[in-house]
């Protein structure tokens, strides 16, 4: 569970809440029509520039932004430079014994113990990267999407209800309620844009961020270990992948 999503898209909405609840009450600020223009216009725009299958994939990708599991780079490094000693002492047949978790590092050691080429091993991992970024980046694009059609949808929404209230102007008390109703899915747009859908796709752009740099760490370490590189040479390049604080702690701690 990511905390930081979830914590910060609660406080946002509560500190909002709090807010309509000490204009005059959340009832005011409740208008279905509104609603409806807004979430349910602004999902049929955006599926527009997608396909069916990507944009009803969405909803799946957007719950990386709440829940997701990866790898720490340290952790790789520590079993990528223990596959290397294995690997010295008794070739790469003594991979089959590894317990490995990381379905990618799964996947380029099979590749090593069946004995293909190094540069097969490349293309494919290169390949299979390649194709895990493109799906990264059509559902941070969806939600980008989103948070671009949702302030205009408010928009047409306000557009809407101005030109209802402008057609009635007979009744001056109704226009101040008719005001109110039409300024309210130019609320939800932001709402829904700068609360929701752009900083999902702000998250899964980290998340994009951080399952690559462990990828290309693997497919380093990988093609090292192939290319029958020492495991301390190996440690030393592979640390290139961590932060500069890391490193040190890491320094310190070897010590």
């Amino acid at each position: 569970m990511d905390l930081a999503t979830l914590i910060g898209l609660i406080g946002a909405f509560v500190f909002i809440i709090m807010a309509m609840v000490s204009s005059g009450g959340i009832a005011i600020f409740i208008n279905v029509p509104s609603i409806l223009i807004v979430l349910i216009g602004s999902m049929f725009v955006v599926m527009m520039k997608y396909n069916l299958k990507q944009f009803l994939g969405s909803a799946k990708i957007a719950a990386k932004a709440f829940m997701f599991k990866i790898d720490k780079p340290e952790d790789l490094i520590e079993q990528s430079i223990s596959m290397a000693d294995a690997a010295r002492k008794g070739g790469f047949l003594a991979l089959e014994e590894a317990e490995i978790s990381n379905s990618f590092m799964q996947k380029a050691v099979d590749m090593l113990v069946d004995g293909h080429d190094g540069d097969v091993v490349r293309d494919a991992l290169e390949k299979d990267i390649a194709l895990t970024e493109q799906r990264h980046k059509t559902g941070i694009g969806i939600f980008k999407a989103i948070g671009d059609v949702a302030p205009a949808m408010g928009m047409i929404g306000t557009l809407i209800g101005l030109v209802g209230m402008l057609s009635n102007m007979d009744d001056p008390k109704s226009i101040g309620p008719a005001m109110a109703v039409a300024l309210l899915t130019t609320l939800y747009g932001a709402v829904v844009a700068n609360m929701v859908a752009l900083p999902i796709a702000d998250k899964l752009t980290l998340r994009m961020g951080e399952e690559m740099l462990n990828r290309n760490l693997i497919m380093d370490a990988v093609l090292a270990i192939q290319d029958g590189q020492n495991p301390r040479v190996i440690e030393g390049f592979l640390k290139n992948y961590l932060s500069e604080k890391s490193r040190k702690i890491d320094t310190l701690d070897g010590a």
